[in-house]
C-alpha cells in the first residue's frame, strides 16, 4: 500500500470505489488504464489491491474469467472507455454464455459529453446489454453504494454471470467524503425444490429399467459437486457429463462413462440413446452434447433439475422439473435410494462392458508424438489438483477426452462461446487465484497467438504457468471440418509459416525447448513440470491428425465415426469400426 501524500485527499468517487472492492473481498484485479478511467487508477496507488496490467484489454476479461472460474469468486476486470471497453465484449460474452461471476469496471466521458461523440465515447451499456445479467451507467456519485452492492450480489446470485459498471469521468473525481462504508449484500440461496417434484422424481428413478445420470456445468455452480458423487454412488446409475460438467466425477468412477456429445466417448453415447430415463443435473441440453436434438435420447424420459427454472422444457420438455437448489435435489434423491432391480443390474453392466470395449487406445503407431497419448501422460505427470486451462480447437476435445480432472473448476475451457485465445490469459488468472497449485496450459498454435502478447504478463509477475503448444501448423479443428464434410477443399487454414514458438517465448524470458518424436515425451512433461517458473513446451504434432470418435453435424449421437475410414486399417490396424 503506498502511503503518499494523496492518502490524505479527500475522498472522492474513485477513492471509495477502491474501499468498496477491497470490502467485497476482491483482493487481484486486472486491466488497462486510459483516459477516462485514470480517476481509479490514481485511487488504487493508495489502496489494498493488487493490480495486474495485462497488454490488451481482451486479456483483462479473461483472467478474470479465468480467475473466476478457478476459485469461483467474483472476477474484476477494468478497461477505459472507447476502445478500453469494446476489447472486453469478448471475455464478457464468454463469462455470461458460461455462466462465470464478473464485475466489469470501465471508465466514460463525463457525464455532460454523454451522446455528444466525445473523443472515445462508445454507449457500452448498449453494446454489452445482450451479453451481461445487468448493466449501470452510473450518472451520481451517490447512486455508487447501491450500484456496487448490486452488482456483486447480482453477479453471484442464482445463475452466475458478467455485470457491467459504466463509470462517468465526473462521477470518479466527484466528492464522496459523505458516502457510508460500503456493506456488501447477502446472496439469495437457490429456493429449495418442491416436494412433490422430488416425490415425481424418485417414483421416475425407482421405475426406470435403463436410467442414465447427464451431468454439466450447474453441479460446479451449484457446489454440489458431492452431492452428485453421493447420489451416483448410491444409485449405481451410469453416468455421463458435459464438457463443462468434467471432473464432477473423478475419471476412474466405477459408474462414469465419459464425456457425452460430438466428440464424447462411444460408451457414453450409446448408453444415452438407449436410456429410458435422464436424470439431467446442471445441464441444459446443449447442441454439442444432444446432437440432432429431435433424435436425443429417443425413448427416455427427462428428470431436469436446475437452479436455472428458465432452462427446463427450453430445449427438451422435462417429463419432471425439478428447479431450485441442484445439492438440495441431490440429498433427497440419494436418501431416497434404493436396492436397484435386476433391469437396472443388467443395465448397469451393459454400459460398462461398453466403456471397457469402447475404451481409448493410445498405441497408434509411427515416431510422431500422439497428442491424446502425451496429454494422458501429463495428466498422470501433473498432480492430482493441478488446473488445466486450454484453449478452442482440437487441443480442446483432446484435453476433454484424455486428461482427468478430479474437479470441474479444475478443468478451464471455454464451452459455449468456443473463444480462441482464451487459454493463456485464463491460465494467468487461475494462477493469481491458486498460487500454490500447478498451473497448466494447454493450447494450439491458432489458439495461442491471439493473446499470445499476455507472455509478457506472465513473464514480469513470474507467473509459473506451464504452456504445452501443440503446433500442426493449422488451424486443426477446421481443417478436420473441411476434410470430412467440404469434401478436402481446404481453404485459409495453413499456418506453417508459425514462428519458432520456443524461441518467441525465450524472447520472453520463459524457458522453452521443444519436441517432435514420442521419445522426447516423457522428459519433455518431467522438465516443463520440475520448473520453478513459467516455462513453454513446444510439441510438433502431425497436420493430419484428427479428433476421434466424432459425431457428424445434424445427426444424431448413435451416428459415431471412430476413424478415418480411408486410413483406420493403418493407423489402428486392431480399432472398433464405426
Amino acid at each position: 500500500m503506498n502511503t503518499s501524500a494523496h492518502s490524505s485527499a479527500p475522498r472522492n468517487g474513485a477513492r471509495w470505489l477502491t474501499q468498496a472492492l477491497e470490502a467485497e473481498g476482491v483482493h487481484t484485479l486486472f486491466g488497462y488504464p486510459g483516459g477516462t478511467i485514470m480517476p481509479f487508477y490514481d485511487a488504487l496507488v493508495d489502496s489494498g489491491l493488487k493490480h495486474i496490467l495485462v497488454r490488451h484489454e481482451q486479456g483483462a476479461a479473461l483472467a478474470a474469467n479465468g480467475y473466476a472460474r478457478a476459485s469461483g469468486h467474483v472476477g474484476v476486470c477494468v478497461a477505459t472507455s472507447g476502445p478500453g471497453a469494446s476489447n472486453l465484449v469478448t471475455g464478457i460474452a464468454d463469462a455470461m454464455l458460461d455462466s462465470v461471476p464478473m464485475v466489469c469496471i470501465t471508465g466514460q466521458v463525463a457525464t455532460p459529453l454523454l451522446g455528444t461523440d466525445a473523443f472515445q465515447e462508445l454507449d457500452v451499456f448498449g453494446l454489452t446489454l445482450p451479453i451481461v445479467k445487468h448493466s449501470w451507467l452510473v450518472r451520481r456519485v451517490e447512486d455508487l453504494p447501491q450500484v456496487v452492492a448490486d452488482a456483486f450480489r447480482i453477479a453471484r446470485e442464482g445463475r452466475p454471470g458478467p455485470v457491467l459498471i459504466d463509470l462517468p469521468k465526473d462521477v470518479q473525481i466527484a466528492d464522496a467524503s459523505h458516502l457510508p462504508a460500503h456493506v456488501p449484500q447477502a446472496v439469495n440461496p437457490p429456493p429449495a425444490p418442491q416436494a412433490d417434484a422430488i416425490a415425481q422424481a424418485i417414483a421416475a428413478i425407482a421405475t426406470a429399467e435403463k436410467p442414465v445420470v447427464y451431468a454439466g456445468g450447474g453441479v460446479a455452480l451449484g457446489d454440489a459437486v458431492e452431492d452428485l458423487r453421493a447420489f451416483v454412488d448410491a444409485s449405481a446409475i451410469p453416468t455421463v457429463l458435459t464438457l463443462r460438467g468434467l471432473g464432477a466425477l473423478p475419471a476412474q468412477h466405477p459408474h462414469y462413462l465419459g464425456m457425452l456429445g460430438m466428440h464424447g466417448t462411444r460408451a457414453a453415447n450409446m448408453a444415452v440413446q438407449e436410456s429410458d430415463l435422464l436424470v439431467v443435473v446442471g445441464a441444459r441440453f446443449d447442441d454439442r452434447a444432444t446432437g440432432k436434438l429431435n433424435e436425443f435420447a429417443p425413448f427416455a424420459r427427462v428428470v431436469h433439475i436446475d437452479a436455472d427454472a428458465y432452462e427446463i422444457s427450453k430445449l427438451r420438455t422435462a417429463d419432471v422439473a425439478v428447479p431450485g437448489n441442484v445439492g438440495s435435489a441431490l440429498r433427497a434423491l440419494t436418501a431416497a435410494c434404493g436396492t436397484p432391480t435386476p433391469a437396472q443390474d443388467g443395465w448397469r453392466k451393459r454400459c460398462s462392458g461398453h466403456r471397457e470395449r469402447f475404451a481409448a487406445r493410445y498405441d497408434a503407431p509411427g515416431q510422431n508424438i500422439y497428442a491424446p497419448a502425451l496429454l494422458k501422460r501429463l495428466s498422470e505427470l501433473a498432480p492430482s489438483d493441478a488446473i488445466i486451462a486450454c484453449d478452442v480447437g482440437q487441443h480442446q476435445m483432446w484435453v476433454a477426452q484424455h486428461c482427468r480432472f478430479n474437479h470441474p473448476r479444475n478443468h478451464l475451457t471455454s464451452g459455449a462461446l468456443g473463444t480462441m485465445g482464451f487459454g493463456l490469459p485464463a491460465a494467468m488468472g487461475a494462477q493469481f487465484a491458486c498460487p500454490d497449485r500447478t498451473v497448466v496450459l494447454v493450447s494450439g498454435d491458432g489458439s495461442f497467438m491471439m493473446n499470445v502478447q499476455e507472455l509478457v504478463t506472465i513473464a514480469r509477475c513470474r507467473l509459473p504457468v506451464k504452456i504445452v503448444l501443440l503446433d500442426n501448423s493449422s488451424l486443426g479443428m477446421v481443417r478436420q471440418w473441411q476434410e470430412l464434410f467440404f469434401a478436402e477443399r481446404y481453404s485459409e487454414i495453413d499456418l506453417s509459416d508459425n514462428p519458432d514458438f520456443a524461441a518467441l517465448a525465450q524472447v520472453f524470458g520463459i524457458p522453452a525447448t521443444r519436441i517432435d518424436t514420442r521419445d522426447d515425451v516423457e522428459g519433455g512433461l518431467a522438465a516443463l513440470l520440475a520448473q520453478p517458473g513459467p516455462a513453454l513446451l513446444h510439441v510438433g504434432i502431425d497436420a493430419r491428425a484428427n479428433v476421434w470418435p466424432l459425431v457428424p453435424p445434424n445427426t444424431a449421437n448413435s451416428t459415431m465415426l471412430d476413424s478415418n475410414p480411408a486410413h483406420q486399417s493403418q493407423e489402428f490396424p486392431n480399432a472398433i469400426p464405426a
